[in-house]
């Protein structure tokens, strides 16, 4: 009884567990905190209050660090099955959403963390194949929750787009846009796989297809986004499917266009001599950071455009517009051959910066994929358009500027999907008064509605075809009763136009409420044009979420990886891991030493066959120049270290 008193209230503070260099805790020791002296611990309190029984009768509870104990690696101590059935299920999901390698279940400091957190010192991760085995399943899980939601909806729109590796790789992605039975906007990846055919017209139309058909959507495909390259607006012509281009890289390629017919090419040039002075030399970049803290500045590196990222361009300027104090003041003190830009060019890059800020605004407006977007297209181009009306006080190159990006805007809005974009606007409670357009556009715009209102009316009417011959005397009534059928017809569009009326009628809503909504709560009051709105403002205006895939693989991909061509790692990986999985259809009986060295060894040749691609300079090299044959294979040793360490292993 005194045993247990003694468990119950004093143990818990008078005894901790020794700690190791490491930080970890030894759980075999514990220390009294009263005389610091020291016992081995075998999940047994006799031993320890027998000494405090023996040291110290009259000690009293002490209140003592927080620390692990010997009661505390009692409640603990190896985690249970269901726990770590818990823990190898949540390696899974952390691996699979934030793209880490599946090599880092062998990571030691991950397993040291993990048997920290967990208080179980001989806790192991699972093994390489079972988180590649869980993957698959996760995966499964995944399609099969996906694939059930695309069955409940009626229509869905796709955007798609080709992505090459560093190691010059060619990727499809493909995404899915709906909305649900609740009105909220849905959006996932369907695939990003590997293509080997050339990217031409019709095999890219193909891969789409056959990923329509693989997720059972095709009849209920309404559109394809896609950039404005050729190939892929051409496969958008041979599918059967509305085409919806990519707003922006209409704008892209609009503001390139814009910017290499100006004079604001030239002052760029410039800046990026600027830039590169700073980002090529490890000295000026150290000397920036310092001048930016003593002008009390935020210290943020230059950057340099990207030609294919025109907002790499607007960044580009604001940090040199932001720093060009400190710029100038380097600069001067280096004598250096690159210049800073003079007032009157820092007063160019204020104007482009005036112009682009706009663009920005917009671009970001419509790159979103939890809202709606495509409804927002024609409004944001019209306020463009205004933005770059032309005024008495512009200097003549931001005229000649805005000259040219409202020709060539113009131009591609006119090679859009206007129709799907017009309808998906007066569908809009927040633009369905269609200000962005005319007033004959915008009765075309109300025709065109009231058209595919006729159509979703019909499209739910019951045959008027039955299965059973009707009798004589009732198809003399059906004769008789055709006189009223264009009766019937005109009440069906005096129906259709006072649905209309209604929804014309109703407020508009402010431009940051959401559309979806609004739907939701007025659905039963708009029975007939809720339908053609889930429809339409599905659809995304950009494929920027598809691009986001290609984002994100980029970081999967690395370069280190990539270097490795995929032969190599079929030897390095699949053709020695054959034999060493023999050892369990052996009995765990493992190959002997030898034997596994003359393998690594035969890789390590095949390695350096691959990387000269000539079996018969190999063979020279070996007879004639063994010293160098030697040389190189210490380069491979380096280079491919990790590999060869692998091998041996």
């Amino acid at each position: 009884m005194l045993a247990k008193a003694l468990e119950a209230s004093q143990l818990v503070s008078l005894f901790y567990f020794k700690k190791l260099p490491n930080g970890l805790l030894d759980k075999t020791k514990v220390t009294c905190t009263i005389c610091k002296a020291e016992f081995r611990y075998h999940r047994s309190n006799s031993s320890l209050c027998y000494h405090l029984r023996a040291k110290h009768p009259a000690e009293s509870t002490s209140t003592g660090p927080c620390q692990s104990t010997p009661q505390d690696y009692g409640a603990r101590g190896r985690i249970t099955k269901q726990v770590s059935e818990k823990l190898t299920n949540s390696l899974v999901v952390w691996i699979a959403k934030n793209c880490r390698p599946v090599c880092i279940v062998e990571d030691d400091g991950l397993r040291e963390v993990i048997r920290a957190a967990s208080g179980d010192v001989c806790y192991n991760l699972p093994s390489r194949e079972t988180i590649v085995s869980r993957l698959h399943t996760l995966y499964e899980d995944q399609r099969a929750q996906r694939s059930s939601k695309l069955v409940q909806v009626r229509n869905v729109a796709l955007t798609g787009d080709h992505w090459t590796s560093v190691n010059n790789d060619n990727y499809l992605g493909v995404t899915a846009h709906f909305i649900d039975n609740d009105w909220t906007l849905q959006s996932f990846a369907l695939t990003v796989s590997k293509t080997e055919e050339r990217q031409c017209a019709e095999a890219c139309a193909e891969h789409f297809l056959s990923v329509a058909n693989e997720w059972k959507i095709k009849d209920k495909l309404t559109t394809f986004g896609t950039d404005s390259a050729r190939n892929m607006v051409a496969a958008a012509r041979l599918l059967p499917f509305e085409h919806m281009p990519c707003t922006a890289h209409i704008l892209q390629r609009t503001i390139t266009v814009s910017l290499n017919d100006s004079e604001f090419e030239r002052v760029l040039a410039k800046c990026r001599k600027v830039v590169g002075h700073f980002k090529q030399s490890p000295a000026n970049a150290q000397e920036l950071k310092e001048q930016q803290v003593a002008h009390g500045h935020k210290t943020e590196p230059l950057v340099r455009d990207v030609p294919a990222r025109w907002s790499s361009t607007l960044e580009m300027i604001k940090r040199i517009q932001r720093n060009k104090s400190v710029l100038t003041t380097i600069l001067a003190q280096q004598n250096s051959m690159v210049t800073m830009l003079t007032d009157q060019e820092l007063d160019m890059l204020q104007k482009l910066e005036e112009l682009l800020e706009p663009c920005r605004y917009v671009t970001e407006l419509l790159g979103g994929k939890q809202y709606v977007s495509c409804s927002v297209v024609l409004p944001a181009l019209c306020y463009l358009f205004r933005v770059m009306e032309l005024s008495d006080d512009d200097p003549v190159y931001v005229l000649r500027f805005k000259k040219v990006f409202t020709t060539d805007l113009g131009q591609r809005r006119d090679s859009t999907n206007l129709t799907w974009l017009k309808i998906a606007t007066a569908l809009d409670p927040r633009f369905k008064d269609l200000k962005c357009l005319s007033k004959d556009e915008r009765r075309e715009v109300w025709a065109s509605v009231h058209d595919l209102v006729m159509a979703e009316t019909h499209a739910h009417q019951p045959s008027a075809q039955t299965t059973e011959e009707p009798s004589p005397k009732k198809r003399k009534i059906s004769i008789c009763l055709l006189g009223t059928s264009d009766s019937d017809s005109e009440e069906e569009e005096d129906s259709i136009d006072r649905c209309l009326d209604r929804y014309k009628a109703e407020p508009k809503i402010d431009i940051e409420e959401c559309p979806l909504q609004w739907w939701l709560k007025r659905e039963g009051a708009h029975a007939r044009l809720a339908p053609i709105a889930c429809k339409y403002l599905s659809t995304p205006a950009t494929t920027v979420p598809c691009e986001r895939l290609f984002s994100l693989s980029g970081h999967i991909i690395q370069k280190r990886s990539a270097s490795f061509t995929f032969f190599i790692f079929v030897v390095a990986f699949c053709f020695v891991r054959q034999f060493e999985s023999s050892k369990s259809l052996k009995g765990n009986i493992g190959l002997p030493l030898s034997f596994r060295f003359s393998l690594s060894a035969f890789a390590v040749v095949v390695i350096f066959i691959v990387i000269i691609n000539d079996v018969g300079v190999f063979i020279l090299l070996v007879n004639r120049k063994k010293s160098f044959f030697l040389f190189l294979l210490t380069i491979i040793r380096f280079r491919y270290s990790a590999v060869i360490t692998d091998f041996l292993r």
